[in-house]
């Protein structure tokens, strides 16, 4: 371990012709080259020096086969929840799976029925309304409401949906809000879905990235009770920037549901294979990725709050979501347009940036961006420049025309 080493945050790596999804696609997507990609929840950051060589390493052998995961494999991502997040799980518990996506289809495909509901509670990250729409299940929307500039639950409506729902998606820590969901509020939203037999699947992927004063709590680490009808979905692709590796665990804590679970993911769905590099990233990441870490919160915690002074000084009528974690601010644009046309135009052909624009999380994020503060902040700022620059233009353009 290299805890003295300090990392180059402010690096500007090139990612053009690296088949990257984010930098390699701008023109097909956003109509140009020249636009600068803040959307896709990939950082521009290279990945701690250990999981490098680690993989580096591993490419080495020459030999890729089909692959187990090994005692160091389990040692290491149990040693890190106990370590960042207090929570001691039981190696047997985890289960493969190679991305946090397939494994909430896996858990809707064996918990659930064609026509049942599940609760996700918008806006939300999209693929939740994929997985449910195209597995045939019903979407039971309990929207978010804002309250002092942050997402509260609404935990009547939620009471009156669990009635009628199978399954509960939460998404912990919330994308695109930020939020870092309390014991208290988790406790509530464990006590309800109890009550009524819904099955909670908890999406923590963001987990590693939260900001002090706030802490995550995973839901499973409640109470057996809890941790008994739920399963927690983790992955280190957003930590440490490894989503291409393809790797990712479900924790499933109760022995029935973990037998349904691993009869539908490996038979009915054939998810029973680890990546050649998924095992050997998460294992490197987990076991010496740490003070890497420490550094990366530090780096993002100083982006997040630039880019509020950002808008603060330069769009005063826009509102920033203040993110509590993740690497993902969410701005409410309102006051320039609630279309979501307008936005994409006002992005990508007048500013040359490409942020996520806000309707794809559900239809109360029309109006809203979310903007990608994981990379060097001349990336960030230059994006912020060109998209007030864009701004005041069309400011300047409606008073001309009247």
């Amino acid at each position: 371990m290299t805890d003295g080493l300090r990392y180059d945050f402010d690096r500007i790596i090139d990612r053009r012709g690296t088949s990257s999804l984010k930098w390699d696609q701008l023109g097909t997507l956003f109509g140009g080259e020249d636009v600068l990609p803040l959307f896709v929840a990939d950082m521009d950051f290279e990945a701690p020096r250990e999981v490098v060589g680690a993989i580096v390493e591993r490419a080495k052998r020459g030999i890729y086969g089909y692959t187990i995961r090994t005692d160091g494999y389990y040692e290491a991502v149990t040693g890190w929840l106990k370590r960042r997040h207090g929570w001691a799980i039981a190696r047997e518990w985890l289960v493969s799976s190679p991305g946090v996506v397939p494994a909430l289809a896996a858990a809707i495909h064996a918990f659930s029925e064609p026509g049942d509901g599940v609760i996700l509670q918008s806006p939300v990250y999209y693929p939740f309304y994929d997985v449910i729409r195209a597995n045939g299940r019903t979407i039971v929307d309990n929207p978010l409401r804002i309250e002092d500039g942050v997402y509260r639950i609404d935990f009547d409506l939620l009471e009156e949906q669990a009635k009628r729902a199978k399954l509960m998606l939460l998404c912990s820590p919330h994308n695109p809000g930020g939020r870092v969901w309390t014991a208290d509020e988790l406790k509530r939203i464990g006590d309800i879905c109890l009550k009524h037999g819904v099955i909670v699947v908890s999406d923590e992927i963001h987990h590693d990235l939260v900001f002090a004063p706030h802490k995550h709590v995973p839901f499973a680490s409640l109470g057996p009770e809890y941790a008994e009808r739920s399963i927690t979905c983790i992955a280190p692709s957003k930590t440490f920037n490894l989503a291409g590796l393809q790797a990712a665990a479900a924790i499933v804590p109760g022995a029935e549901l973990r037998k349904a679970y691993l009869r539908t993911a490996r038979l009915g769905l054939s998810i029973h294979m680890d990546s050649y590099f998924g095992v050997t990233g998460m294992e490197a990441s987990y076991r010496y990725g740490e003070p890497w870490l420490k550094q990366l919160l530090v780096y993002l915690r100083e982006n997040r709050d630039a880019l509020i002074a950002f808008m603060e000084e330069r769009l005063p009528e826009l509102r920033v979501m203040k993110p509590e974690a993740t690497y993902l601010a969410w701005v409410d644009c309102r006051a320039i347009s609630d279309d979501p046309a307008e936005l994409k135009k006002l992005m990508y052909r007048e500013a040359r940036v490409a942020f996520s624009e806000g309707s794809v999380f559900g239809k109360q994020g029309a109006g809203w961006l979310r903007i990608n503060f994981g990379c060097p902040r001349a990336v960030l700022l230059e994006a912020l420049e060109r998209f007030a620059e864009a701004a005041r233009r069309r400011r300047l353009d409606a008073r001309r025309s009247t």
